[in-house]
């Protein structure tokens, strides 16, 4: 089943191209928002399955072109980033350790909305393509072997970032409003044969940066939710971003169309603001080291100067 929310935050089920609204289906489950019925739907989801489906078999279905999408989880209690969690197709010769940070709920934006560059003295804005897990049950030291049991679904995920800023970690670089782009819908587990063989794809302006197979994970889904349960309790739609291979990142700016493509989910598309109108050169990681004199496997040169707009001078 793919689950979203539409227009003013109907919840709808996709068939297909057309999107059947089920609202009245959950109107009992106790909220104040979209964001808590969200989240108690999914904890009461084998209640309300079957309700779905007879009311999206039966219902009379618009087109999605014709309904504007929203962000499928708008208040996640918890958004879980695994860090430097790929092998970068072969060039790290061992998995990084197992680590994670966290973004705040109110960075989380949807499809067609804006993600805002802030006025900050950031070496680089970039945004990273990742798979994202939607915890289904309260989880709290679960082992690998049973981890599977508690994800309800995955949805495309960005991992927006302000590189380079004076104050250090992750906190201000990760957790600005908007730089969360998740959508366009989540898509139940059942849908889903292997999550460890999707491929993923990034489109800027319509040219493909990032392309790779969720297979190059380092530390697989199971390990990832095994270790962050025993960190903290995961809660029914908190988000698991599981990571991204950096090789094709590359600068977001001002007028950018971001199109993010999970094989089995579909497509998250947004745009970039600047109001300050900055502007870098135009290539990934990848394509820096390719430059480079001197070649190291794993160490990629990370930024691409700013070229014009403020701060750019003070590089």
């Amino acid at each position: 089943m793919k689950l979203v929310y539409f227009d003013d935050y109907k919840l709808g089920v996709v068939k297909g191209d057309q999107v059947v609204d089920v609202s009245s289906v959950v109107r009992d489950i106790s909220h104040t928002g979209p964001g808590d019925l969200m989240n108690g739907l999914i904890a009461r989801f084998d209640q309300y399955r079957g309700k779905l489906e007879d009311a999206a078999a039966s219902g009379q279905g618009v087109p999605l072109s014709s309904v504007r999408l929203r962000a499928p989880l708008p208040k996640p209690d918890n958004i879980d980033c695994m860090a430097v969690n790929y092998m970068e197709d072969g060039t790290r010769s061992a998995p990084a350790p197992i680590n994670a940070f966290q973004k705040t709920a109110n960075a989380i934006c949807g499809p067609g909305d804006t993600m805002v560059l802030p006025d900050v003295p950031a070496t680089i804005f970039e945004g990273e393509a990742e798979l994202a897990l939607v915890i289904g049950k309260r989880a709290s030291h679960i082992k690998a072997a049973d981890a599977m049991d508690y994800i309800f679904g995955y949805t495309c995920f960005i991992d927006g970032s302000a590189r380079g800023l004076p104050a250090p970690g992750f906190f201000a670089m990760k957790s600005r409003d908007t730089f969360a782009p998740i959508g366009p819908c989540i898509v139940t587990k059942d849908e889903i044969p292997d999550p460890q063989k999707l491929q993923i794809r990034l489109y800027n302006n319509g040219t493909l940066m990032q392309n790779f197979n969720t297979s190059d994970m380092a530390h697989k889904i199971p390990r990832c939710v095994e270790w962050l349960s025993s960190v903290h309790t995961l809660e029914p739609g908190d988000i698991i971003a599981t990571g991204t291979n950096h090789r094709g990142l590359n600068p977001f700016m001002d007028g950018d169309r971001i199109e993010l493509e999970i094989e089995g989910i579909g497509k998250l598309a947004f745009n970039v603001k600047d109001e300050l109108k900055r502007k870098w050169e135009r290539v990934t990681r990848l394509q820096m080291h390719e430059r480079a004199a001197q070649k190291t496997p794993g160490a990629y040169p990370d930024i691409t100067p700013q070229v014009e707009g403020k701060y750019a001078q003070a590089r």
